[in-house]
């Protein structure tokens, strides 16, 4: 055949792709009551990375297996543009595919094969794996990789041309068979003539009484047709996970991959092995990560930040040039350009700095939007409240927002001056350039431009010090 209508006919086929995920098993060496595949890493369900991996390949169709809590991983999914269907019975992983044949019953291409507990596996890996088996023009190809310790592991048996033979579980080999280093990835390229013909031919006549996705490469070899094993060599990327070992383990590596990632796009992480980001973070260039930091979920900063150490930032927007002092926890908020957040400050949903704003340390802030330079530096307390720009909160201050059965709003207008140890008894509104004085309890709306003050009258006792010491000189002195 003329090499470039060879190359037209292999990209063609590349085209015309299905992928099959396997997620229908429970997992029980999880020991969880949640299904093993939406346990989480690096932030997302653990399903999320396989269907990520082959959305990337633009598949014709992309089915997902189901069974152990089938409707919450479908759930999950169901944004992914993902067709679900569900294993009733759980019979083996050739039945898992099986069930898959009405799903790719007009479907006449190819389809790869994957399995939902392997969150490694790369797109450029199971792109050069589809190249291979198109390459090779095999009906059947399984991706495999070599191990020093195979043990539990299904065996690739090859014949002396090194052509593939069969594929043999571990329980079900004989000793010789067991040297065999070459394993079975679970990851296979099938076209969709043979596959579903090939798993209406296959028996479960093995240790287990299941019937194994692996023995069509034997049904196809029976048949002569060609099949091919494509090896490759990270065994991390392509191992499935079975215990909450293994898990930590995958999730690690995940991490480091999210680090690298974005130390490649110009942020300076100070110490990678203490930094924890979750996959669907986003940071900005030459915005600094201090150690023991975690970002979690959607989170988004800007550049030109600085993230010191001990803080935790959850599902937050943050814009350009924002400094979070130590041991700061910002979760649902947002925060605009140039703030300064902490140390020990504690944002809470729904919270919105404005720019140039302030937030100090022992500062609490729920639900509330503070405007552009606005302060407040020290152990205070804002709730439900709405800030104007430039008002200065001072130390101690508090929104007195919940009267033990409903919460209220407070309103501090521009310019507003909030002295020390001040209580905002909530439902009130302060007016624009007002003051109060320190120490007051707010209970009354304050105009604008008003001076406030509440406070009981002070009494001195004079000579106090003078009596209390001549009363303690008239004590007995103690037993010894």
């Amino acid at each position: 055949m003329n090499p470039a209508v060879c190359q037209y006919a292999c990209k063609k086929r590349m085209n015309n792709l299905a992928i099959i995920i396997l997620a229908a098993g429970k997992g029980t060496r999880m020991k969880s009551n949640v299904v093993k595949v939406l346990h989480p890493l690096a932030g997302l369900p653990m399903i999320s990375y396989p269907v990520q991996a082959a959305k990337s390949l633009a598949p014709e169709r992309l089915v997902v297996v189901v069974g152990h809590q089938g409707e919450t991983v479908g759930k999950i999914l169901s944004k992914e543009g993902v067709i679900i269907v569900r294993q009733e019975e759980q019979l083996g992983s050739g039945h898992a595919v099986a069930v898959t044949e009405e799903a790719l019953r007009t479907f006449n291409g190819t389809v790869l094969i994957m399995c939902g507990d392997v969150p490694l596996i790369r797109a450029e890996t199971l792109r050069h794996f589809l190249q291979s088996h198109i390459d090779s023009r095999a009906v059947v190809s399984v991706l495999t990789v070599m191990l020093e310790d195979p043990t539990g592991y299904g065996r690739v048996v090859r014949n002396g041309a090194g052509a593939i033979q069969a594929i043999v579980e571990h329980r079900d080999a004989t000793e010789d068979i067991r040297t065999i280093r070459e394993i079975n990835t679970g990851i296979y390229c099938c076209e969709a003539s043979f596959l579903y013909a090939a798993l209406k031919k296959i028996g479960r006549n093995n240790d287990q009484g299941e019937y194994y996705l692996p023995d069509i490469i034997v049904r196809a070899i029976t048949e002569g047709k060609p099949a091919a094993a494509v090896i490759t060599d990270d065994f991390q990327e392509v191992k499935g996970i079975n215990d909450r070992i293994e898990l930590a383990e995958a999730d690690q590596a995940m991490r480091q991959r999210i680090l690298r990632r974005h130390m490649q796009d110009g942020v300076s992480i100070i110490d990678p092995d203490s930094t924890y980001i979750d996959f669907t973070v986003r940071i900005g260039q030459d915005t600094v990560i201090h150690p023991n930091t975690s970002i979690r979920g959607t989170s988004s900063i800007g550049s030109n930040c600085i993230i010191d150490m001990n803080c935790i930032i959850s599902n937050s927007v943050i814009g350009n040039g924002v400094h979070i002092k130590p041991s700061s926890v910002i979760d649902e908020s947002h925060i605009s350009d140039t703030v300064t957040i902490g140390p020990f400050a504690h944002l809470r949903p729904q919270t919105h700095i404005e720019a140039g704003g302030r937030i100090g340390n022992f500062v609490e802030v729920k639900k509330s939007r503070v405007g552009k330079g606005s302060k407040a530096n020290h152990l205070t307390y804002i709730g439900d409240a709405t800030i104007g720009e430039g008002v200065n909160i001072g130390a101690g201050t508090i929104t007195c927002n919940y009267d033990g059965t409903a919460k209220h709003p407070t309103i501090i207008e521009d310019g507003a001056f909030v002295g020390s140890n001040t209580s905002l008894v909530a439902p009130v509104t302060v007016g624009k350039d007002a003051v109060i004085g320190a120490g007051s309890t707010i209970t009354k709306d304050v105009p604008a431009g008003s001076l406030a003050v509440e406070r009981s009258r002070q009494h001195n006792y004079e000579q106090w010090i003078r009596v209390a010491r001549k009363k303690e000189k008239g004590k007995k002195p103690e037993q010894e």
